[in-house]
């Protein structure tokens, strides 16, 4: 019996020569660090240093936060990468009514530039690289993150890291937004324009299939989205007045890794093919920086199991090696208990050292692209680029990415591959170890981390007592000009640092934007 992949294509029992046929090296492969990077983004890969290592973190007080960056940071990490809390992705204070029961849940709140103070304190700013998952409010984590490292003083241009600020993906697969599309991608416009001359090395986008994969999307429909997506963010930058290559070399992406490996790595491969004849055939990119797809890599936390919550470790194992197989940038490994709660310190640990046993006591480090060549891996990468091609072309032919949002094309899809992996599990056609085969009769005991829900008050009070000593007058008065320009066409990123910089409170300057852009509702398209 033939299995098929995630994305539907069969995989063959056997492969060979006659599978790459079509193949044609210089045009399809090339060499690592050379167009059109199948092969990987840099001629050395991994010879000279390994990959970024994130850990994700974030949860309760900005002061709990920050101490579980620094036992990260002794431990090894080269990385931060901040998961923020409900309220704060959604651009609402901690003592917002909206924000009741979720805060410091599942990041860390931060409402206001005191709050991005203490959950920096002690890290080198100017050294260490850091990425902040935020999207709808990212230009307002950036600017307060920007402000921290002023106040402190290490230079804007010294900056080096990420925000998500991958609004589209939202509308399609996780629900985090704001503002309607129109002037959501105006937003992220504005921040490509003020990151190119006061943030230069800061990556002002991570466009991400990630949070499409953990909504049910294939491997397939994974890249064909984010890169429909990515075309939207160029086209607006281009819009906007914007040179190609004075903002494309700064896009970066974000994927998952499943526990599928020789998929997971021709899906990166293709990716890169890809993107890279894009940016080429369709943009005109000249600087090879631009047409490179670099991106960031995240174990599938849906993969997880709450049952026999160790066996989580093999597969984190598994899936990290096919992030490093198929070469990404960066990299973060689930810990074993997220499917029960937030990360213990120690399971944090432990998915940290994965990452540094393969980088360390494995030969993956000793060549680029090890898997080069393969018979079945080639095949695959073909494959999937193809089906995405075609993908990308219905997408584009409604209209592209926004339009299709609005006509429900891409949630509609990725819905559809979710259920049918839900009936497959059911069934018993796709093994789970510990869900539906291998169970065990008694579970084992197991503490999670949890959250005080005492913070809330305690971050009510922080604002209530920053809000007594700041400049109101000074605060109204930043708010006002905010909306001004929200109601023009002048780069609002500059009335944003301004009011922030007077301590204006991250829900503040949100519903700012809010009086003058309003609020998306499902179905809207601009």
């Amino acid at each position: 019996m033939t299995r098929t992949s995630e994305s539907g294509e069969p995989i063959e029992p056997v492969y060979g020569p006659k599978d790459l046929r079509d193949l044609d090296p210089e045009r399809d492969l090339g060499e690592p660090g050379s167009f059109p990077f199948t092969r990987g983004v840099y001629p050395t890969m991994y010879v000279r240093r390994p990959w970024t290592m994130r850990q994700y973190a974030g949860f309760s007080t900005a002061a709990d936060s920050n101490r579980r960056y620094q036992q990260l940071i002794a431990a090894g990490t080269t990385g931060l990468s901040v998961a923020f809390d409900l309220p704060t992705q959604m651009g609402y204070d901690s003592d917002a009514p909206q924000s009741h029961g979720e805060v410091g849940k599942v990041g860390v709140a931060i409402d206001s530039i005191e709050d991005m103070h203490t959950l920096l304190r002690g890290i080198p700013l100017g050294t260490v690289s850091t990425s902040m998952t935020i999207n709808a409010p990212a230009a307002v984590l950036l600017l307060l993150y920007q402000l921290v490292a002023e106040e402190t003083g290490v230079p804007a241009g010294e900056l080096t890291g990420t925000i998500q600020n991958d609004i589209l993906k939202e509308y399609i697969a996780r629900g985090t937004y704001i503002y309607p599309p129109e002037p959501s991608l105006r937003l992220v416009a504005d921040t490509f324009a003020y990151c190119g001359k006061h943030v230069p090395r800061w990556n002002t986008i991570s466009i991400s299939g990630y949070h499409m994969a953990e909504a049910g999307a294939t491997p397939v429909q994974e890249i064909a989205f984010t890169l429909a997506n990515a075309k939207e963010y160029v086209r607006t930058a281009l819009r906007s007045g914007l040179a190609v290559d004075d903002f494309a070399p700064r896009l970066s992406f974000f994927f998952v890794a499943r526990t599928t490996l020789l998929e997971e790595v021709a899906k990166f491969r293709a990716a890169r093919w890809l993107w890279a004849h894009i940016m080429a055939d369709e943009f005109g990119a000249k600087d090879p920086r631009s047409q490179m797809l670099r991106f960031h890599t995240q174990t599938a936390g849906v993969q997880l199991t709450a049952q026999q919550p160790e066996v989580n470790m093999t597969r984190v194992a598994i899936q990290a090696l096919a992030a490093v197989l198929g070469g990404t940038q960066s990299l973060h490994t689930n810990s074993y208990d997220e499917a029960i709660a937030l990360p213990t310190e120690k399971a944090a640990r432990l998915a940290l050292r994965t990452q540094q046993v393969l980088a360390y006591e494995t030969d993956l480090t000793a060549t680029a692209d090890p898997l080069a060549g393969s018979y079945a891996v080639e095949s695959m990468t073909a494959a999937i680029r193809d089906a995405a091609v075609d993908l990308i072309g219905k997408v584009e032919g409604m209209g592209g990415a926004v339009a299709a949002i609005g006509q429900g094309f891409q949630k509609s899809e990725i819905e559809r591959s979710a259920y049918q992996v839900a009936q497959q599990i059911d069934a018993g056609d796709r093994v789970v170890v510990g869900v539906n085969k291998f169970t065990i009769a008694d579970a084992e005991s197991y503490e999670p981390l949890r959250v005080d829900p005492a913070i809330e008050r305690e971050q009510a009070d922080r604002l209530s007592d920053l809000r007594a000593r700041r400049d109101g007058a000074e605060v109204a008065r930043c708010l006002d000009e905010i909306r001004r320009v929200a109601a023009g066409t002048d780069n609002v990123l500059y009335p944003l640092r301004d009011a922030l910089r007077a301590r204006a409170t991250v829900g503040e300057v949100c519903n700012a934007l809010r009086d003058i852009w309003g609020v998306y509702q499902p179905g809207d398209v601009g």
